[in-house]
């Protein structure tokens, strides 16, 4: 793909969208970057890209004409229906997303993974693998470096590991990962994508352009993914914790193996898989089906599992206080990952709760608080829709905090000996954070203060 002296459209200016024009820059391109933002809201980063002779537009987005943009690229945090998008398609102007216009540079083979939870989780444990096997690994995408920044690094012998989401997938056109992995789909996200049904179309889109020499893993225990396997082009690796599958990644008795060709390879004992929880283990066993596939041996993969602690945000302990377990598991962002992070324990439970819901509904998840929490602390925009579920399933222990500190000081203030704290919001956290991530460093930062 040649677009030295292209006029090129960066719409976005997060993370991404610099990213996108630093690279574009460097290719030769005239690159305008715009976000309806204004530049006291993006940081400092703006400046630097100004000394390299990017034009910047803030406030409103230009006109896009036939004659002004030959390509523009969209960050994964713009709606698709924004004005210079929709123009552009109007016009025939190209338009990409960051994935697809890092992929058309991509050398290395991909390893795609998606799914409503556990992509960072099991995009992480996919790369500890293949380093472990010796490959030189990028991992990148939706968590970590945006891949458009290094993936020219990387080459043939090499491997990238990509978690992407369906905001990334919306734009993919020719993106063709040799492993796409989907892990679950719950409902998530239908504030951007509309309904259910076009939240799982974005989501296939990840397998779109495989074929039989490609390998695409799903989960037989989830419907909405097992479904998916009558589309893919690409050959069908299941994975189960509940199936005795003929072929696939399954659980005999307490022994991960993989089945395949009439032959069972024996991997380790699942009670072995060092990250806790019944959702961890459906995430490590999606990690040996993607590895496996590629060639990695059952000793480097038990291996890693034995010792691959998890990563930040995801069910992470951040403090064992007067007998009480802190944990951090902010990347609860949707009702069903909250639901998976309650599952993971057996001691009495005192949940913070709240933020902005994405579309969600809290029916199931208040069903599943009744029976395992002690005390609920409800927070921020949707603190009141939260209480409401709860108080319908039979929840009476709810506390309402003003602030994120003080849902911290109440949870602790309520917390006895043998109970757990645990963040898992089941809402994102744009109502009062930047991302999860500040988030869960907050609660950090309080906890290691009590």
């Amino acid at each position: 793909m040649n677009i030295r002296d292209k006029k090129v459209l960066v719409v976005g200016a997060g993370r991404s969208g610099t990213a996108v024009a630093r690279f574009l820059l460097r290719k030769g391109a005239r690159v305008v970057l715009t976000d309806n933002r204004d530049q006291d809201k993006l940081g400092a980063t703006l400046d630097t890209l100004l000394e390299a002779g990017l034009r910047i537009e803030l406030g409103n987005y230009p006109a896009v004409r036939e004659d002004n943009f030959d390509l523009v690229v969209i960050s994964p945090g713009v709606p698709p229906g924004v004005s210079p998008v929709a123009s552009a398609r109007q016009c025939g102007i190209p338009v990409l997303g960051e994935l697809e216009l890092a992929y058309r540079f991509a050398r290395a083979p991909v390893v795609a993974i998606t799914g409503t939870n556990g992509k960072t989780t099991t995009t992480t444990l996919v790369g500890e693998i293949f380093r472990a096997a010796g490959l030189r690994t990028l991992v990148g995408g939706n968590i970590g470096v945006p891949l458009v920044d290094v993936i020219e690094e990387y080459g043939p012998e090499d491997m990238i590991v990509a978690e992407v989401s369906s905001f990334q997938l919306e734009t993919a056109e020719q993106f063709h990962p040799r492993v796409a992995v989907i892990l679950n789909i719950t409902p998530d996200h239908l504030d951007r994508h509309g309904t259910m049904e076009g939240y799982i179309e974005a989501k296939a889109r990840i397998f779109a352009r495989q074929d039989p020499g490609d390998f695409t893993v799903l989960n037989y225990d989830d419907p909405e993914t097992r479904k998916l396997a009558e589309i893919t082009g690409g050959k069908v690796i299941f994975f189960s914790h509940r199936h005795n599958l003929k072929e696939g990644v399954l659980v005999r008795g307490d022994i991960i193996v993989v089945r395949q060709n009439n032959q069972e390879i024996e991997i380790l004992p699942a009670r072995e898989v060092a990250i806790p929880g019944l959702h961890n283990l459906e995430n490590a066993m999606a990690a040996v089906a993607a590895t496996y596939a590629l060639g990695v041996k059952p000793g480097v993969l038990a291996r890693v599992l034995r010792t691959f602690a998890g990563v930040a945000h995801r069910l992470e302990t951040v403090a064992q206080k007067n007998g009480v377990l802190f944990v951090n598991d902010s990347k609860g962002t949707n009702p069903d990952a909250s639901i998976k992070a309650l599952q993971a324990f057996d001691r009495p439970i005192i949940l913070l709760a709240g933020g902005r819901n994405k579309g969600s509904d809290f029916t199931e998840f208040a069903r599943l608080v009744k029976q395992k929490v002690r005390v609920l602390v409800v927070l921020g925009e949707c603190a009141v829709e939260i209480e409401q579920a709860a108080r319908a399933a039979g929840c009476t222990n709810i506390l309402k905090a003003p602030g994120f500190r003080e849902a911290v000081l109440m949870a602790h203030a309520s917390a006895r000996p043998g109970d757990v704290v645990l963040l898992s919001p089941a809402c994102a956290s744009w109502d009062m954070f930047k991302n999860f991530e500040e988030r869960g460093d907050l609660f950090r930062e309080i906890v290691t203060g009590l």
